[in-house]
């Protein structure tokens, strides 16, 4: 199996300008999420659309491959670097460029979801530990099927369960958190991209929504690692903080 791993990564941030090319711990963020890919994929590139990006990444020794300013998500930029960059890939992993503590296990794990050739698509889950964290709608739940596919994603609490207090809940389901990190064969790729917005993506603004309501089927990987996604310089010290405990 020949897979290609592409991170996305804009300058443009509402929440946080910049942010790829922010300094942790020494080095840029961006340079810690291709460090931590390129371990187990080989063939990494960064898409961007961004010439401080571009030359970052080629001053640390990357390759870099230069996408349209006016896509409107992640995964549209990773399917035109995919193009770009050519060669016969059976799969790509899309690891998002703020992603800088994503692990070799989690990213094996969302390997192995394709020695099964029924899967199209695939992505992690993490057992939520409070249930604090599950009824936080920035941290979107899966429900998932009895072979692993993913049922339904939101960012409410699902399930429900009846008859019990909520503080009980994760006593009696393992909620699952959804962790923003792909793997597509090489073909679904180039067809989720053409799918227009579905009503239940705009209602959730859960990209992945899209697929599960036009029929295709996401795998779900189970880790038992969090990973720190860095969205605000908020975010930045936090991830600093957990940098110097984890070293």
């Amino acid at each position: 199996m020949r897979c290609v791993a592409i991170i996305p990564a804009r300058y443009a941030s509402t929440r946080f300008p910049g942010k790829p090319l922010a300094v942790l711990g020494g080095k840029l963020v961006i340079e810690r999420v291709y460090e931590q890919v390129c371990g187990v994929v080989g063939d990494t590139f960064v898409a961007t659309d961004d010439e401080r990006i571009e030359a970052a990444v080629r001053g640390f020794g990357g390759q870099v491959v230069m996408t349209s300013p006016d896509h409107r998500s992640g995964t549209d930029r990773i399917a035109e670097a995919l193009e770009k960059i050519g060669g016969e890939y059976d799969v790509v992993v899309n690891v998002q460029g703020d992603e800088p503590f994503v692990t070799h296990e989690q990213l094996t794990t969302l390997l192995a979801c394709f020695d099964d050739p029924s899967t199209q698509i695939a992505t992690l889950g993490k057992p939520f530990d409070s249930m604090e964290g599950v009824c936080n709608p920035n941290s979107p739940k899966i429900v998932l099927d009895n072979k692993g596919f993913a049922l339904y994603f939101s960012r409410s609490v699902i399930p429900f369960i009846r008859g019990v207090e909520q503080q009980k809940w994760l006593e009696n389901y393992p909620f699952l958190k959804h962790l923003g990190v792909y793997a597509y064969r090489a073909e679904v790729l180039r067809e989720v991209t053409r799918l227009p917005q579905s009503s239940l993506e705009k209602a959730e603004s859960l990209e992945q929504l899209r697929w599960l309501q036009n029929g295709y089927r996401i795998r779900v990987g189970i880790t038992q690692q969090e990973t720190v996604g860095i969205d605000t310089p908020e975010d930045l010290a936090r991830a600093e903080e957990f940098l110097k405990s984890h070293t």
